[in-house]
């Protein structure tokens, strides 16, 4: 049985709603996951599409942000209706559904995703910085990568305070731009025939495809499903009914905030670009540059520049919870969020350098548009998933989705399929005709029938899979009468030479029979020991073998057996690999007792090691 990793788990049922005294603010307890997830609907890569579709085709998409908006809606409920239910994240249950080659590829679609949204984030603040200090773009790239710290704070303040800090930005997001519509004057009508639909152009498609990519974002789907774990709930039917409708306005009114604004940039756009006959206004620069001179008010870009920072800003902790729960979720990998927000934010810090050495920053609002393509392309790949796994009434009880929602549920996700699949043939029409070379063309051909063959998989697989682990969600049966834990023969005892040490030798004598062999473990760190391993013969070395001996007479003063081993370089590989050669069937060790920056600068010896051995590993602390 796999261990029952469980989303975010450092903050799993952190907030308990039962607390609080009065009912409002037992519902209010409730609101929050939204709010995170609402700010990647209007990070910097939709004002890049919204701007490009509000200068060039004026009111006219309106329509399209609305139609995505309701998508949202409808894929967030689901998502969240998931994590509630189910208590499990949508890779989680991606992993236990699909086999090894084909999670791996969602898994890795995921981090595309991911990597394509914080390229988005990362070109956004670095250009708010641009336009509000006069900093060159690679500085500004360079600068967001420090925002690493800002989250390890936020996480360690925990999820409520971080909730409010999102919910903040958002605010002084939505100032910047009820103050921009009050200054652009906006035709009222224009607006009003701007939410009916019409007919695309191919220009017009391309941007409405970037629009429904901009605004339904498939890490989205991701983090919603373990967000709405963080909230304790009691697992009777009142109780989850109770959460879901809760998770419902919150999302609701969190989206609708979302919405507003990306329609207030579309607005804006189309009021000042597109009625100035400037119609090929993408590159936020430029937009900013501009709202001056037409607006007359010096505090029309400042406003501009202001809201992008804070849009970058927050999209960017989201997208980082985001990949830690992918990472788990798919891989049961866990490492330390710093480094997972450096390793993602390196992903989209490349591209973004490439393409501001090569194009002097000319190409990064094109860049900006085609990210959100990308997104819009992996889309499906989290919408069909998500709908097997709510409509699934072993797995959900009584909460799967009835037909009206399933039936509104898939044909959404059709029309997703079918405009996403005109664009990738058109893309690949285009790119085979523009190319002589025939093992591009092959390349191209074999790349997008691959993507078909995943959809269909992906699509088909729920179907006929055997349903045969399946575990009732509300009646649990456990197997237990009559196991018997076997004796421990050999006990790797992992040591540092701290005070922790006479916990893990006292838990050892604990758990130990009268037959079983200790082995002692300590790691020599110093530099020529490093070098040379067991040739050194420094101080270091010959001190520590004199501890482990001392701890070796104690366990033989008591009637055990016991050795030691000294191991050397990388701390955790080496106490896993110690551990598997003297076949241990029980490894204990000590915690070091650091927590946040001191995990990051020393190193999360205890998490790591227990991923590396396939024994128990006792935890003294």
């Amino acid at each position: 049985m796999e261990h029952p990793y469980k989303s975010l788990d450092d903050v799993h049922a952190s907030i308990d709603p039962q607390t609080q005294h009065t009912k409002w603010k037992r519902i209010l307890s409730f609101f929050g996951p939204a709010y995170l997830i609402s700010v990647g609907y209007m990070d910097p890569g939709n004002w890049a599409t919204d701007l490009a579709g509000g200068s060039k085709f004026g009111y006219s998409l309106l329509w399209v942000l609305l139609l995505s908006n309701l998508i949202a809606l409808l894929l967030q409920g689901l998502s969240a209706r998931l994590g509630i239910v189910r208590g499990k994240d949508l890779a989680q249950c991606n992993r236990e559904t699909y086999p090894k080659g084909l999670n791996f590829i969602l898994y890795l679609l995921a981090e595309i995703a991911i990597a394509a949204c914080d390229l988005a984030e990362i070109l956004g603040m670095a250009i708010g910085l641009q336009l509000l200090f006069g900093l060159d773009l690679l500085w500004g790239v360079i600068i967001s990568f420090a925002d690493t710290l800002l989250l390890m704070v936020l996480q360690r303040m925990g999820m409520r305070k971080m909730e409010l800090f999102i919910i903040g930005l958002i605010s002084l997001i939505g100032m910047c731009f009820l103050t921009e519509m009050f200054l652009a004057e906006p035709d009222i009508t224009g607006i009003a025939l701007g939410f009916v639909p019409g007919p695309l152009t191919p220009e017009a498609f391309y941007i409405a495809i970037g629009i429904i990519g901009a605004t339904v974002m498939p890490h989205n789907l991701y983090l919603h499903s373990a967000l709405v774990q963080t909230r304790k709930i009691k697992r009777d039917t009142a109780s989850i009914k109770k959460a879901i409708r809760y998770n419902f306005w919150d999302t609701a009114i969190a989206l609708n905030i979302a919405f507003l604004v990306n329609a207030a940039i579309i607005i804006l756009a189309a009021a000042v670009f597109h009625k100035n006959g400037m119609n090929e206004i993408a590159e936020l620069e430029d937009a900013h540059h501009l709202l001056e001179p037409l607006l007359g008010s010096q505090w029309a870009p400042k406003l501009f520049a202001i809201a992008l920072i804070a849009a970058g800003q927050s999209s960017t902790i989201t997208g980082t919870l985001a990949g830690q729960i992918v990472m788990e979720g798919y891989l049961r990998i866990r490492i330390n969020p710093v480094f997972r927000r450096m390793l993602t934010r390196s992903m989209a810090i490349i591209p973004a350098f490439i393409v501001i050495v090569v194009s002097h920053e000319k190409g990064v609002g094109q860049l900006l548009i085609f990210s959100q393509v990308i997104l819009s392309m992996q889309l499906v790949f989290a919408i069909i998933p998500l709908i097997h796994f709510v409509s699934d009434k072993k797995k959900m009880g009584q909460f799967a989705l009835g037909k009206t929602h399933l039936t509104v549920s898939w044909i959404i996700a059709a029309v997703l399929v079918i405009l996403n699949f005109k664009l990738i043939y058109d893309e690949t029409i285009r790119w085979i005709t523009d190319s002589n070379n025939l093992g591009y063309q092959l390349a191209v051909i074999s790349l997008t029938s691959g993507i078909v063959i995943v959809l269909a998989m992906t699509i088909i697989y729920p179907l006929i899979k055997d349903h045969k682990k399946h575990i009732s969600l509300h009646n649990p049966v456990l197997q237990i009468e009559g196991e018997v834990l076997p004796d421990f023969s050999t006990i790797a005892l992992a040591v540092d030479f701290t005070p922790t040490d006479q916990d893990v030798l006292r838990y050892g004598i604990r758990l130990a029979n009268h037959n079983t062999r200790f082995v002692i473990i300590h790691i020599t760190e110093s530099a020529s020991p490093q070098l040379m391993e067991e040739e050194s013969e420094d101080y270091e070395i010959i001190n520590d073998r004199k501890t482990m001996q001392l701890y070796c007479n104690l366990l033989t003063d008591k009637g055990f057996h016991a050795t030691y081993i000294s191991g050397f370089r990388r701390r955790n590989r080496e106490i896993a690999r110690i551990t598997k050669a003297q076949s241990a069937d029980l490894l204990i060790m000590g915690s070091h007792g650091h927590k946040g920056l001191k995990d990051f600068i020393f190193g999360e010896t205890v998490n790591q090691v227990r991923h590396l051995v396939d024994i128990p590993v006792f935890i003294a602390q």
